[in-house]
């Protein structure tokens, strides 16, 4: 908010306009070479704005250069004992600056652009992890390993994610494909299309994610649409068992209803792309094996 507030008196004042613009450049010129030069050493006071960060910065063995994180951050469960900057929504810049970071990690798809800018013009240095894909997990290990100085250990969490997750695949690369609907909120009733890491992880066990057309990687869908693509199973990230039987047996012409093929998956493992996604990935492929022995 100060930053703000400066940015507004000079604007209303209308001091030095000339002077202020080549002092602002010459700040940002400074600002720039410190984090470039940030860049060059081992991160030791990091700052994670999502939880999916948090576990990937644990799953390397950087945890003790972890200052501050964001809510949710609750994988490890030492992590819930790390101090608290806001939330995906907002950040408390006065509480990041005072814990002097030499490092955010933000989430390229899920941090606010605003707020990344935000914190760049504040001198820290920010660095964007995007995972969008399986593949991109084993990356982002690496990628935290190479910024602590601790690249074996990156590169060994790396190594064991893929070559396990490689092996799922070619476990499931054979069985028989299967329509699935996939829910992660049930009101309103959110899906994923098949950008979504969630829906790779269908695939991968031999399921065919039915909205994987649709536009949006989170779309609402309404009843009718279910009903139309008739899956054959009905996959939840949201609700336990009992609710979901207890929301779609009004739909008893749906197969996955009818044929009682409705399962429920974690969300936690299954929608963040950490490591973990590898124990979702099993929960999942075990559900549609599920469906397939039961007909």
């Amino acid at each position: 908010m100060r930053v703000w507030l400066l940015v507004i008196v000079m604007m209303l004042c209308g001091c030095g306009q000339h002077r202020s613009v080549q002092s602002s450049a010459a700040t940002s010129h400074i600002q720039q070479n410190a984090v470039a030069e940030m860049a060059t050493v081992p991160a030791r006071r990091i700052v994670s704005l999502a939880p999916g960060i948090t576990e990937l910065i644990y799953a390397v063995g950087a945890e003790p250069f972890l200052v501050a994180t964001v809510e949710y951050s609750d994988y490890p469960a030492e992590a819930k004992k790390i101090p608290r900057v806001g939330d995906a929504f907002r950040i408390d810049m006065e509480k990041l600056l005072a814990l002097k970071p030499d490092l955010v990690l933000a989430w390229g798809s899920g941090t606010a652009a605003t707020t990344i800018e935000q914190i760049k013009s504040l001198g820290v240095r920010v660095e964007s992890l995007d995972v969008k894909h399986i593949s991109e997990v084993s990356k982002s290990l690496i990628k935290i390993g190479q910024m602590t100085g601790l690249q074996r250990n990156g590169t060994q969490a790396a190594d064991i994610f893929d070559r396990e997750m490689s092996a799922l695949r070619g476990l499931y690369q054979d069985r028989s494909p299967i329509d699935v609907f996939v829910e992660v909120n049930a009101r309103p009733l959110y899906t994923v299309n098949g950008q979504h890491i969630l829906s790779e992880v269908l695939t991968l066990c031999g399921g065919r994610n039915v909205f994987a057309d649709l536009n949006q990687l989170a779309p609402i869908v309404g009843t009718e649409a279910v009903l139309k693509a008739n899956p054959d199973v009905i996959l939840s990230a949201d609700d336990k068992l009992e609710q979901l039987q207890q929301d779609w047996q009004q739909w008893p012409q749906i197969k996955a209803v009818k044929k009682r093929h409705l399962y429920v998956v974690s969300p936690d493992t299954t929608t963040r792309a950490t490591p973990r996604l590898l124990q979702g990935a099993k929960e999942v492929c075990q559900a549609l094996d599920k469906a397939r022995e039961l007909g």
